[in-house]
């Protein structure tokens, strides 16, 4: 009977499994902005051509293709999963704009220096913003399109086997990070991160635990706790 019980359980786990992977294909799931993508078309000759030779008829020149693109970033709406980051984002597009502003205004004057000095601080302010959306990994990322959903779609609704079908692959993706080996500029945080990555992982074990025992109020909590502790893995680097 047991067996038979098993059978049953995995064409809809499968199934869970395969609707968490659509799910996570979808625009809400990818930490981008297209408009913040699209402005390095105008800041890579800025940063990399004119600012260097000191090309300040180029450098004037760019003004309007700037304000066109900076415009639309200034409209852009960030995805869902970056909504935990929109204060943060709110305040780094103000100080973004104003490096904008001050751009166009140094173009307008005489001061070569004065537009060197802007062009420089337009790009540290597009990279803060740029750095503000980008995650730390690429298995840090995998695990938070997975969390998304599970957290904001599965769990709202209540949808149970769903969540149990997705516990077998947010235990793969928090393996993946506690494997995973921090950039050299990010070397200070790496005994934090490897606590928070064990952490996550554990916490992502005893939700697939909760799951195999078909406990819906322990899949709920699970989830909670999962959710928590890849926030404070997420702190590590604010």
């Amino acid at each position: 009977m047991k067996t038979k019980r098993i059978l049953h359980l995995a064409p809809v786990v499968f199934l869970a499994a395969a609707g968490s992977l659509a799910w996570a294909q979808t625009e809400e799931t990818k930490s981008e902005v297209p408009s913040l993508k699209a402005f390095h078309d105008i800041i890579y000759p800025i940063w990399h051509t004119a600012y260097p030779s000191k090309d300040y008829a180029a450098l004037r020149s760019y003004v309007p293709q700037v304000d066109e693109l900076a415009a639309k970033v200034y409209a852009a709406k960030l995805p869902g999963i970056l909504r935990d980051k929109q204060a943060k984002w709110d305040v780094g597009l103000a100080v973004f704009r104003k490096s904008v502003e001050d751009y166009a205004a140094a173009a307008k004057g005489a001061d070569d220096a004065a537009l060197l000095d802007a062009a420089e601080v337009l790009h540290a302010k597009y990279e803060a913003l740029v750095r503000l959306i980008r995650p730390v990994l690429p298995e840090v990322d995998a695990f938070h399109q997975l969390l998304y959903v599970v957290y904001h779609k599965y769990v709202p609704d209540k949808l149970y086997e769903q969540i149990h079908g997705a516990t077998g692959g947010l235990v793969a993706k928090a393996e993946a990070i506690s494997k995973a080996s921090l950039p050299a500029r990010l070397a200070s945080k790496a005994e934090a991160f490897k606590a928070a990555s064990a952490a996550l992982l554990e916490a992502a074990k005893a939700l697939e635990a909760a799951g195999k025992s078909h406990d819906h109020d322990g899949l709920l909590a699970g989830v909670e706790a999962l959710h928590a502790r890849y926030q404070a893995l997420e702190q590590i680097f604010d």
